[in-house]
């Protein structure tokens, strides 16, 4: 696809950009309660999604993420929200675009678009043109409120991401995707880190960038970003990972991953070849402070072993990825 769009600008002034950390946990720190939709917020509380952008852009964030994760009809419908979404995903972009607008520097503003919950045939009920529909009335929303770029994000099927990809592009969009490799070294669906590049290979517009997001720990998505580099040295890829290990004391999840932590993962996300670098689940304003001196101080050093980034960040969760072959059952029910 063509790179002439503001991403791909910014990405060729700065060589390494820094995306922004976790919106769920530091929204439920400001009050959200569980169960409760984020994307009802951008009309009830815009307030606390314009200074949740504002504290990553003072942080150093190069691109941030709307309040849009679940805001396709599947989603929003479990809040008896689902006749709102262009309202609803217009309102997220307007509210990170009026944050980007007024900075001192150039800001990405990227629509965040999440998994509808629902499964594609032959696994569950919803076909790929009803995907791609949900995908493209909340894209359409989320481009009407002037966002650069599609963050399709937290995936795990291959169909899903065609589809949520194909929306994009019939609403004229760049595009990103990462999947979420927390299964066994791959996402639940079956997909090897190796193989996310080709993913939407021969569809017409091919993404900016693809990655990994969320799934463990950091040790974990560093492990699949050696992979996906390895497999395309010259792709754009993005790794957004968890600030350390998931872990509950009482009731309450919180994350083991200290700023000096997600300081060294971003230098070995940049060693192993990451071209955008943020933070998922746990990551404040603090760590991606971190990450971003931590960025601006490193130069790209010798690729590191699974080995070397299991000593320096901490003990993988998961097994490392073996299969290479995506699951057969996705291929059939893809889309020809």
């Amino acid at each position: 696809m063509s790179a002439s769009h503001p991403l791909a600008e910014l990405l060729a002034e700065k060589g390494v950009l820094l995306a922004d950390g976790a919106t769920g946990t530091n929204l439920f720190a400001m009050g959200l309660e569980s169960g409760e939709a984020p994307e009802l917020w951008n009309e009830t509380a815009p307030e606390k999604i314009t200074r949740l952008h504002q504290d990553f852009v003072d942080a150093g964030s190069d691109i941030i993420l709307t309040n849009s994760f679940g805001g396709t009809r599947n989603r929003l419908k479990l809040h008896q929200a689902e006749n709102r979404v262009h309202e609803l995903n217009r309102k997220a972009a307007r509210i990170a675009r009026a944050v980007a607008d007024k900075a001192d520097r150039k800001i990405i503003v990227a629509g965040s678009v999440g998994p509808t919950g629902d499964l594609l045939v032959p696994l569950g009920a919803m076909t790929y043109d009803e995907a791609v529909e949900s995908f493209a009335e909340q894209i359409e929303g989320l481009k009407a409120g002037g966002v650069d770029v599609i963050w399709i994000e937290t995936m795990s099927a291959v169909d899903e991401i065609r589809a949520a990809a194909d929306a994009a592009s019939r609403c004229g969009m760049p595009y990103t995707y990462t999947g979420s490799f927390d299964t066994a070294g791959k996402t639940m669906m079956g997909l090897h880190p190796r193989d996310i590049h080709g993913v939407t290979r021969d569809m017409e517009q091919q993404p900016f960038a693809v990655g990994a997001n969320c799934g463990v720990g950091a040790s974990d998505i560093l492990s699949s970003l050696l992979d996906m580099t390895g497999t395309d040295p010259e792709a754009v890829v993005i790794v957004k990972g968890n600030c350390g290990i998931p872990e509950f004391r009482g009731a309450e999840i919180h994350y083991s991953g200290t700023p000096p932590l997600m300081a060294d993962y971003a230098r070995m996300a940049i060693d192993s070849g990451a071209k955008i670098i943020g933070g998922c689940c746990g990551t404040s304003c603090e760590h991606l402070a971190a990450m971003r001196q931590a960025i601006d101080g490193h130069t790209k050093a010798k690729r590191p072993t699974v080995e070397e980034i299991v000593e320096r960040i901490g003990p993988m969760r998961n097994t490392v990825a073996t299969d290479n072959a995506a699951p057969k059952r996705e291929r059939r029910g893809r889309r020809s």
